[in-house]
């Protein structure tokens, strides 16, 4: 049986990247390409390393969301990709985009969904409203992505503590910490064909 086919969509450090490559690829799946909307995003750098081919689509070089949007999923359907994992990537894409690639988009996100998540709820900013609530547990969430903002069925969560003495870029990098070890075992589920959705419950197959 031949791997899987991925695409990693990044913005950034591309360090969730990196845990894929490190853990995923040539393994359990191949990643084919990474699309940044960033060209001096570090993640391109991380690619090249591991010999990834690599893309930029700005989302300025485009009038409207739904054509950048559309640009990234032809490049998509033109690689016959199997999964598209969204490893920090910070543009926010259509309805339209997830319905084409219905349960085969996996994102993974700073917080136990659904606490603190949609809407304005990115980065450093999602711990610090974790530190502002008073929360005593936080962590890390994987899931299906779909049409609304963080919304889609959760595939595998890992938990940190929250000290008293936490500042949010403490807590940001002790829960990325997590993200590294539970996205590449998602990504991993999905290519070996052991994750079942139904509706929102995803079932892991032994």
């Amino acid at each position: 049986m031949s791997l899987k086919k991925i695409a990693v969509l990044i913005s950034g450090g591309g360090s969730n990247l990196q845990a894929v490559i490190d853990k995923v690829h040539k393994k359990d799946g191949i990643i084919d390409v990474v699309i940044s909307d960033e060209d001096d995003a570090y993640g391109l750098t991380r690619a090249k390393n591991a010999d990834i081919d690599t893309l930029v689509i700005n989302n300025k070089s485009y009038p409207t969301r739904e054509e950048f949007a559309d640009k990234i999923k032809e490049e998509l359907l033109k690689r016959n990709i199997d999964l598209i994992v969204l490893a920090g990537f910070m543009k926010i894409l259509p309805p339209s985009f997830a319905k084409t690639f219905k349960n085969k988009i996996i994102n993974v996100h700073p917080s136990l969904i659904p606490s603190f998540c949609g809407k304005g709820y990115y980065g450093i900013k999602v711990h610090e409203a974790v530190l502002n609530y008073g929360a005593k547990i936080t962590g890390a969430t994987v899931h299906f992505a779909d049409e609304g903002a963080d919304t889609g069925p959760i595939i595998i969560q890992g938990t940190v503590p929250v000290f008293t003495e936490d500042t949010p870029e403490i807590l940001q990098k002790r829960v990325l910490e997590v993200e590294h070890m539970i996205l590449p075992k998602a990504v991993s589920l999905f290519c070996l064909d052991k994750l079942v959705v139904k509706g929102r419950i995803v079932y892991i197959k032994e």
